[in-house]
């Protein structure tokens, strides 16, 4: 099971609105369901997050220090791009070593910074309605392959799972959070 704490257990840490992500699994076939539900409905989330916001607003970084909401509207395809990715190469090769990439360097390039939304968007939507017939015809042994990251060693579909799941309300929080902190309708 996946268990996070709430922002108030933790204080004022903007960084995890929803808690940092904790995997105790293994899961049971309900809770794969609940992540591919939550994986599901994240680009929906995400464009209700960001709807109505001015150019300034998306400019806005949504902590001291942090992204922009822009940065994490682009930065949600581009996380979940590589999670698909990894998905299918962990189902068709024998724990594939994946490659990492720099998310905060990639969130500084020009497009990350200035590319319209609804190019994101649409593109979260339309991995997002793949990915979840891939994850819905996932067997439970196809849970249990593996990956190995280069820094954090092997790890299986089934955690990854969670991961994602967790991560696209973690970033929907985020912009949330802001909103309304700063009384944004």
């Amino acid at each position: 099971m996946t268990t996070t704490t709430s922002s108030a257990a933790q204080g004022t840490d903007l960084r995890y609105p929803i808690g940092k992500f904790h995997f105790d699994g293994p899961l049971t076939k309900e809770q794969r369901e609940q992540f591919i539900e939550e994986i599901a409905h994240t680009p929906a989330k995400l464009r209700a997050a960001v709807a109505g916001l001015t150019s300034e607003q998306l400019n806005t970084p949504y902590r001291p220090g942090g992204w922009t909401v822009r940065q994490l509207i682009h930065h949600l395809p581009d996380s979940h791009m590589n999670s698909y990715v990894r998905f299918r190469l962990a189902l068709t090769e024998e724990q594939p070593t994946i490659k990492p990439y720099d998310e905060a360097r990639w969130a500084e390039l020009v497009d990350a910074k200035s590319a319209p939304r609804e190019m994101s968007l649409t593109l979260l939507d339309a991995l997002h309605r793949r990915w979840v017939i891939l994850l819905n015809g996932m067997t439970p042994a196809d849970y249990q392959r593996t990956l190995v990251h280069p820094q954090q060693g092997q790890i299986n579909l089934e955690k990854m799972l969670a991961i994602y799941a967790w991560h696209g309300r973690h970033h929907v929080a985020h912009i949330t959070a802001l909103k309304e902190r700063m009384g944004w309708k």
